[in-house]
């Protein structure tokens, strides 16, 4: 029997294009059965070391494109959220690190990426606050444990290493879905990849 095929999963919950693409990428890979690993990752670490600016240092013009784009595809999307919520930006390792704490629990981490991506993007909680995430934890019968394994060194290695592989493979943003090391960067990316898991065919790469 054939081993599934997986795709790595590089995201933030700091991020709405993450957030926007979560529901259509959870579906397409339950469609085809494919496994993923979720890998969380700081991105103002990540965008310092391969280039990019974080949104306050970005030229107005691609600022207000941004906005533009995020009214655009939270349309196309039906997807209702707040385009500035009261709690962003914010300081996102809490979150993300519980969501690996989580996965080393050996609980699924889907529920627990949905309720974070509402938490910041619909409910306009403040998901760097302990308190709040204890509530969300304690709303979907996960142990407070896992905060506290978050908070841990064990945890802050876990996130810190997710960065370096995320380098490796060539991710420079979120979300970025990384198939048989052919990376797809964007929730715009999902039908290229739905395409990809179709086709059965070899990973493109860079090299002419």
């Amino acid at each position: 029997m054939t081993a599934p095929r997986t795709v790595v999963h590089y995201f933030s919950i700091h991020s709405p294009w993450a957030f926007l693409g979560y529901a259509p990428f959870a579906e397409m890979v339950q469609r085809h059965g494919v496994k993923v690993e979720h890998r969380p990752v700081l991105l103002p670490e990540l965008f310092s070391q391969t280039g990019g600016l974080p949104l306050a240092r970005r030229h107005p013009a691609r600022q207000r494109y941004r906005m533009t784009e995020l009214k655009r595809w939270r349309d196309k999307r039906g997807a209702d959220f707040h385009l500035k919520p009261a709690f962003w930006p914010y300081e996102p390792a809490l979150a993300d690190r519980a969501i690996i704490a989580a996965i080393a629990a050996g609980i699924d981490p889907d529920p627990l990426i949905r309720r974070l991506f509402a938490g910041v993007w619909q409910q306009q909680e403040n998901m760097a606050d302990p308190a709040a995430l204890l509530g969300v934890l304690a709303e979907l019968g996960i142990s407070a444990d896992v905060l506290i394994e978050a908070a841990g060194t064990a945890i802050a290695g876990t996130y810190a290493a997710n960065q370096n592989r995320a380098i490796e493979a060539d991710v420079f943003g979120s979300p970025s879905y990384v198939l048989d090391g052919e990376v797809f960067w964007g929730q715009d990316r999902i039908d290229l990849l739905d395409d990809a898991l179709s086709s059965g065919r070899a990973p493109f790469t860079s090299e002419a």
